[in-house]
């Protein structure tokens, strides 16, 4: 054999070999919603770059009778899933028995001050009610910076001195950047864990870098459901010294008693608002569709009901205290559904609706997920 013929089967058998072999030319997809390398900056990329497929998705699920009760006996059977409309087949089914692990975000700027007293006496009912035995948690806090107070840990004794040790700081408030820190946090975490976000804070944000609907984006695609309790700044202004002349606002923070302001965006739910009723699910699904837009209204409802937590308002001390236990309790009750989308592949944004074979109940879950165009 010539020494051009050996050259030219080897070069065929290169070829074949490139062409055949199983060796995978990419890494497998790690389980959950695709998601960025641990340590990645939430939403850095343009709009429309993101992902373009989920591989599973959980859906956190609450279901109430009548009176408002929990209903807790349901099982697998009696649920049924749709996303974008197309049924889909439960994989796996779980009623608040999954290891929880959760980054508690608590505002710590001088207009919460005279509120911060109260939220430290909640620490107790974080690590018994919410965090439990078996969970494990991280702590931020926010005013102009955002700051990590304690890395991820099961130590009870460790989360509970954190909170207690809160400290008033600056007049800023950036709660998008506070919540794109603990999404970022979270995704690095195992995905056999619930994870979640607690936030403690006032329905405000000011000097995020981060837009909430890209935030939200993310928390959806990662699995990661968000729990707010909202601070009184009426209350925080009751209890403090006053500091200038003039009425107490009468509206809500984010919302409006007036006409707004020739040329300022709108929202799909504007009109509503200047009547005093904002619909949270259309602006929460308008939130992610829209990831760099501004979104200014009640942040903090929007949050949870993108991504299927709960919203505890409080105005008395004592009810920071029940909010977080509230929350504690629904996380123990909570139905944790498993699909992987089959049928669905349209980018854009999936409405995920989730449906119980009992008469009277009231099922809540997350709207959906939104899923960007390459």
């Amino acid at each position: 054999m010539t020494l051009r013929r050996v050259l030219a089967v080897g070069v065929a058998a290169l070829v074949a070999w490139a062409t055949f072999s199983p060796t995978p030319m990419r890494a497998q997809g790690t389980q959950g919603p695709i998601a960025p390398k641990p340590g990645t900056t939430v939403q850095k990329a343009p709009e429309g770059t993101i992902r373009v497929k989920v591989a599973l998705v959980n859906a956190p699920v609450a279901v109430h009778d009548a009176k408002g009760e929990l209903v807790l006996d349901l099982e697998q059977k009696d649920f049924h899933v749709l996303d974008n409309g197309i049924a889909q087949h439960i994989e796996s089914f779980d009623l608040g028995g999954e290891p929880l692990t959760a980054v508690l975000v608590f505002e710590t700027s001088s207009h919460i001050a005279p509120l911060l007293r109260a939220v430290q006496k909640s620490a107790i009912v974080f690590t018994q009610t919410v965090i439990g035995p078996s969970g494990d948690s991280a702590v931020l806090g926010y005013d102009d910076t955002v700051e990590h107070l304690l890395a991820f840990t099961g130590d009870r004794d460790k989360i509970e001195k954190t909170i207690t040790n809160l400290k008033p700081g600056t007049s800023g408030a950036r709660l998008y950047d506070a919540l794109s820190t603990a999404v970022g946090l979270l995704r690095a975490r195992p995905p056999s864990r619930r994870r979640v976000i607690i936030v403690v804070g006032e329905a405000r944000d000011s000097g995020s870098e981060e837009k909430l609907g890209a935030v939200l984006r993310e928390a959806q695609l990662s699995n990661i459901v968000i729990y707010t309790v909202g601070l009184s700044t009426t209350a925080a202004a009751l209890r403090s010294q006053p500091t200038q002349s003039g009425p107490i606002q009468a509206t809500p923070p984010g919302t409006f008693g007036r006409p707004p302001i020739p040329g300022t965006a709108q929202t799909p739910t504007s009109e509503q608002q200047r009547d005093g009723n904002i619909d949270l699910l259309a602006l929460a699904v308008w939130a992610v569709q829209h990831a760099t837009a501004v979104v200014k209204d009640r942040p903090l409802e929007v949050a949870t009901v993108a991504t299927g937590g709960m919203y505890q308002s409080t105005f008395r001390d004592r009810s920071i205290e029940n909010a977080v236990d509230a929350i504690g309790g629904e996380l123990n009750a909570q139905y944790t559904l498993s699909y992987r989308p089959t049928g669905a592949d349209a980018t854009g944004f999936h409405q995920i609706k989730i449906t119980v074979d009992r008469p009277g109940v009231k099922v809540r879950t997350r709207p959906g997920y939104y899923i960007a165009e390459n």
